[in-house]
């Protein structure tokens, strides 16, 4: 599949020159001459890599690294800075905030291609692994392949849990870290009167239960099968023992953390500002992901009205009459009480 670049760069003839290379060794390109027009064809297009000039008017290649980093569709795609400077600084600076590569000019194309080649290859086995398994088998796999751990099958406990499993309790104490191989979990507290807000809704590929293992502390939520399920269970000692092994191991795990919590607070952001039309449009739209079968069909979100509500954080009764609202505009239809996303652009284009 032919691989998109988009091409930033102020200079007219270095721009030609780099997009006529790239063409000729058939990559699609799309190349633009300031950072600001940069940034919003990132936003609405698909790249595979972004090939950045730093000097710029309007808005430096630092400011392009920065925003994209900011949007969790665009902030995983390889980038290679590009500048006339050599100063190791200015390396450093672009290192620090995320670039993947530092190419001086003047350079020739076969340096150019090299350092595209090198980092869609990198990308393209992140990408076997995450976001789909969120890095959690490579983190492991790594540590066993340096030794660090021995991580055999009875250490590696695959088990299988029935819906409506409670996996664990608020005030239990962590056992295991968790990694789901098929099936969901639904992350709950419940108030005294017995009403849940749930916090999270796990996928296939998610992990979960590192935060009161690293803390030492008991659960502060509960955990239920919301379907069949199958799950990787890593003992609290073993995975202790994994990230205080080795400093790069534990970096890793960082790594993914971060791009956790990043997701996370845009998506209570998005929530909390929202009308409650559009929070109701946006709580539907993130569960696409997790109930997504295959690119083609229609999404059906198998969770109940109520839980759906509470995932939102809005009142059942809001709720119902918002979906009724959408149903009646065509964006989604609802069959045994189960909601299919009939038209998924039309929800994420929904005004305030």
């Amino acid at each position: 599949m032919q691989k998109k670049i988009l091409v930033i760069e102020d200079n007219q003839e270095v721009r030609e020159n780099i997009t006529e290379i790239l063409e000729l060794s058939d990559y699609a390109v799309v190349k633009t001459e300031n950072g600001k027009k940069g940034v919003e064809i990132a936003l609405q297009e698909r790249f595979d890599l972004i090939i950045c000039d730093i000097m710029m008017p309007h808005l430096d290649g630092y400011g392009v690294l920065h925003l994209l980093s900011k949007h969790k569709d665009t902030r995983s795609i390889p980038f290679i800075f590009l500048t006339a400077k050599s100063d190791k600084a200015d390396m450093r600076k672009g290192m620090e905030l995320g670039a993947d590569d530092y190419l001086t000019k003047p350079f020739d194309g076969i340096e150019l291609l090299t350092a595209i080649e090198v980092r869609l290859k990198k990308s393209g086995d992140a990408a076997q692994i995450q976001p789909g398994m969120v890095g959690i088998n490579d983190f492991i796999d790594q540590a066993y392949r340096a030794g660090l751990i021995r991580l055999t099958s009875d250490l590696r406990e695959v088990a299988d849990y029935k819906k409506k499993h409670i996996l664990y309790k608020e005030g239990q104490r962590a056992k295991f870290l968790y990694y789901i191989i098929k099936g969901k979990l639904k992350i709950y507290k419940s108030n005294t009167d017995g009403k849940e807000l749930i916090t999270n809704i796990l996928n296939e590929g998610d992990f979960w239960g590192h935060i009161p293992i690293l803390e030492n502390s008991p659960y502060r939520e509960n955990a239920e099968v919301l379907e069949d399920s199958s799950l990787m269970l890593i003992p609290a000692s073993d995975f202790l023992e994994l990230i205080t092994t080795d400093p790069k191991i534990a970096q890793q795990f960082i790594r993914l953390i971060s791009r956790n919590v990043l997701e996370k607070e845009e998506d209570l952001l998005n929530l909390a500002y929202s009308s409650l039309r559009k929070k109701v449009a946006y709580g539907l739209i993130q569960q696409i992901t997790n109930f997504k079968e295959s690119d083609n069909s229609p999404v059906t979100l198998t969770l109940s009205r109520k839980e759906m509500a509470q995932v939102i954080g809005v009142a059942t009764e809001s709720f119902i009459r918002t979906i009724t609202d959408f149903r009646e505009e065509k964006m989604i239809d609802i069959i045994d009480g189960q909601i299919t996303i009939i038209d998924e652009n039309k929800l994420r284009k929904l005004p305030s």
